[in-house]
């Protein structure tokens, strides 16, 4: 039987994969920051659930400003991206980090579509949980990557 996977074996390919996502994707630069204790919620949050032989989630932890910046960027429109955008380009920003940490998982993890949430007083848990967060230094303002699992 395969060990699964570990925040400590998790860690640094997330780390990595974030950093070739948006070099990739936004053409900018980030890189990894000390976790900062009893920082406060971001504005907005996309998500990605991984259910099956593993479960868990992927989230990306943003400010609206952010969000709307890196929509305009992703789509190649004039910034600030509409609220919309802004949304949409978070979860598919999401959705692509979440399916490149999916083959590190055991076979037979599925990946949910990416959800949304703008505003930062709320709550996630998955069951029985651990957490690792990531932060990243953006070009103007950090940002976090959170795999939360069981």
């Amino acid at each position: 039987m395969t060990a699964l996977p570990t925040a400590e074996s998790l860690r640094p390919a997330i780390a990595e994969i974030t950093e070739s996502v948006f070099a990739t994707m936004l053409e900018f630069a980030v890189r990894p920051l000390e976790p900062v204790p009893g920082e406060e919620a971001f504005a907005m949050t996309a998500a990605v659930y991984y259910v099956g032989a593993w479960n868990g989630a992927l989230l990306l932890e943003c400010s609206q400003r952010q969000a709307r910046e890196w929509g305009a960027r992703l789509m190649g429109i004039p910034p600030p991206a509409s609220q919309e955008d802004a949304s949409d380009s978070l979860g598919e920003l999401c959705n692509v980090l979440a399916g490149n940490l999916k083959p590190m998982l055991p076979p037979g993890v599925a990946l949910s579509a990416p959800s949304v949430v703008a505003g930062a007083d709320y709550s996630l848990s998955v069951c029985g949980s651990l957490r690792e967060t990531l932060r990243f230094a953006g070009p103007d303002a950090p940002f976090r990557v959170v795999l939360i699992f069981k």
